[in-house]
């Protein structure tokens, strides 16, 4: 099986996934089938220390969590121990889903115009590199805070492997390279980053060994307690590596950072209750919205692929970004209409703005009106990137997506702890319908403010049916990511793809602004492109993007397990 390997690169205003264009489209990764327990993340070596926790005796939060801290040792580019994420948790013996929210949150320094000059305009770069695009990092946070309450093993058990990899170090791979290469001008910025990831001044070489001893010691440290990340040494590292470099973040604010617990946003799919991240993520307010957009559509016995149902999917997807780029922000600064937005009568409305003949433009389509949202909002309204997914033998699920948001985050790293700190920042509406690093544009509701947490995308789901566990599926991709999920999880449910294929499938964009339709390289067929050219679609080819893994389980309760071809990852399984 040929892999893919990702870069990212600038276009424009937006970054975007950059690999080569795959061989042919009728190559599917493989499906991976375990009986007991089963981890697919973003890179084998990661995988491999979530399936060894597992066989130690440790549940889907102890794999997940050893998991995540091996990411963030062997994928510095896409997330770590210096970012944040959201937590999806599905307990078997209760049947209920748990949502956690360890997003990275605005210092409390920060001000709504700290990336605009004196006249008003944006500062190029200034929310993506260097130190004052960086948010207060959760991750560990996050992970201490679920692995405490509902892991086995002890803390210091899950910490140990991502101590070992950092210390005796690992392989670079091609990826690995390719992105060092893309933020070297940056890292020559910043000695601390430029020691560990290109001595010399040039990228460590595929193959090559990469050892991060203060990144070791910094995770020995929070082996020990992991409020020291905190309150300790490392926090006061982190504040001192800010203070002389400009960036906001205080001693004050890392020891006032605390994870949140939220109700997940749930719907129903084809008589399966869908579960995915509330506000201040948009991924699960967004899936359940195409998800309701769909099931009135009649579009089920479509074949795959169908230009009915590439249209549909399209014109729906115009609608969720509208209404995201008005409406959705941090709930804990601004009233997000959670239950409004997916309503399937607030579908069933929206529904009959599409017209299957024509496409309309970016201009033509609008977010929910404040009568719409009165209207279907009920009165028990609630207040980037790798991504993994584990389930145990008790089918425990975990389904968790984390990130330093861009390439190598920020493109520093705090001096003598190895931590690449992420530019979160960038995720803020950094001015009114200016597009961030991802092409997204935002309003009011995610402006900067003290404290606040920036809008996501991301999208960990969970799936179950007849209260038994379905899947668990989640993607990195920034913009992309919602439309991802929604669409493994059609070719899953609907069109009853296995694990590879579901993962693997060819897919397709529409986030509102820009107004054009991403479709990937070589994924559709010139007729196809053509009907929906003829439709008024604004094609805008691409190489493929994201990099998602998804867990199914089988009716004979074998699990079924996936990564995607465009990345590097590998499911594992016993």
């Amino acid at each position: 099986m040929q892999r893919w390997h990702r870069q990212i690169i600038l276009v424009g205003f937006s970054f975007v996934t950059v690999l080569p264009a795959p061989p042919t489209w009728g190559l599917s990764a493989p499906s991976i089938r375990s009986q007991r327990g089963m981890v697919t993340s973003a890179h084998p070596l990661a995988s491999e220390v979530g399936l060894s926790i597992l066989k130690q005796g440790g549940n889907a939060v102890d794999a997940a969590t050893a998991t995540t801290l091996a990411i963030s040792v062997v994928e510095p580019f896409s997330a770590g121990i210096g970012g944040g994420g959201f937590l999806l948790f599905r307990q078997a013996s209760t049947g209920t889903v748990k949502a956690l929210d360890f997003r990275e949150k605005a210092p409390l320094k920060a001000t709504p115009t700290m990336y605009l000059d004196a006249q008003g305009k944006v500062r190029p770069k200034a929310s993506t590199d260097g130190y004052l695009a960086v948010g207060v990092p959760g991750t560990i946070a996050g992970l201490a805070e679920v692995q405490q309450k509902y892991g086995r093993l002890p803390w210091a058990a899950v910490v140990r492997p991502a101590i070992v990899l950092a210390e005796q170090g690992f392989v670079v791979s091609d990826r690995l390279s390719q992105n060092t290469q893309l933020r070297l001008d940056v890292f020559k910025t910043n000695p601390a980053a430029l020691a560990i990831f290109a001595p010399n001044g040039q990228p460590l070489k595929p193959g090559a060994r990469l050892v991060q001893k203060d990144l070791g010691r910094t995770l020995r440290t929070v082996a020990q307690d992991p409020k020291l990340f905190y309150t300790g040494s490392i926090a006061k590292a982190i504040a001192q590596d800010m203070r002389l470099n400009g960036g906001f973040i205080t001693l004050e604010d890392l020891k006032t950072y605390k994870p949140t617990w939220r109700n997940p946003v749930c719907g129903a799919f084809n008589q399966m209750q869908v579960c995915s991240m509330p506000p201040p993520s948009s991924g699960g307010v967004h899936l359940l919205q195409l998800l309701n957009l769909w099931s009135g559509a009649n579009l089920d016995r479509q074949p795959w692929h169908s230009p009915d149902a590439l249209h549909f999917m399209a014109e729906a997807m115009k609608i969720a970004y509208a209404d995201r780029a008005i409406h959705l922000g941090d709930p804990g600064f601004v009233k997000v209409p959670v239950t409004a937005l997916i309503n399937p009568a607030y579908a069933n409305l929206r529904r009959r703005e599409i017209s299957m003949g024509q496409a309309r433009t970016a201009t033509q389509v609008k977010a929910a009106t404040p009568e719409m949202i009165g209207r279907f909002l009920s009165k028990t309204e609630s207040t980037e990137t790798s991504h993994l997914t584990v389930v145990d033998k008790d089918r425990n699920a975990v389904s968790l997506t984390f990130t330093v948001n861009l390439n190598f985050g920020a493109g520093v790293v705090a001096a003598g702890t190895g931590i690449v700190l992420n530019n979160e920042m960038d995720d803020f509406a950094i001015a009114p319908n200016t597009p961030n690093a991802f092409g997204l544009v935002g309003n009011q509701a995610n402006a900067i403010a003290p404290g606040k947490i920036p809008l996501s995308s991301m999208t960990p789901t969970i799936v179950t049916e007849n209260g038994k566990l379905k899947l668990a599926v989640g993607s990195p991709g920034g913009s992309t990511i919602i439309t991802t999920v929604f669409q493994i999880l059609l070719n899953s449910l609907v069109y009853k793809m296995d694990a590879g294929k579901a993962v693997s499938a060819p897919r397709i964009h529409n986030q509102w602004l820009p107004d054009q339709l991403r479709v990937e390289k070589g994924g559709l067929n010139a007729v196809t492109l053509a009907a929906l050219k003829a439709r008024g679609q604004v094609l805008k080819e691409r190489s493929p993007w994201g990099n998602a893994n998804l867990i199914l389980v089988s009716p004979d309760n074998t699990l079924e397990g996936a990564v995607d071809p465009r990345g590097e990852g590998a499911a594992r399984g016993y």
